[in-house]
């Protein structure tokens, strides 16, 4: 397969993991959830927020976005 596929083939070592995952009676591919580990929180205001960021100045990079954060939820 790394002949057919190159570097975007998964590791033998990968295939008996997710193997062994399936077997076991795990059907998801998603990471679960870790300790620790941030989760994002989405909600309609900071998504209107950006919107209007965005609207505003087409060229706004990310930090910029970010340093603005006025509209997250604490």
């Amino acid at each position: 397969m790394k002949v057919q596929c190159g570097d975007a083939c998964l590791s033998l070592q990968q295939v008996y993991e997710w193997t062994r995952k399936f077997m076991n009676g795990n059907s998801s591919v998603t990471d679960s959830p870790r300790h620790g580990q941030a989760h994002p929180v989405v909600t309609p205001v900071a998504n209107a927020a950006v919107e209007v960021i965005v609207k505003e100045n087409r060229r706004v990079t990310v930090n910029e976005i970010a340093r603005n954060g006025d509209f997250i939820e604490k």
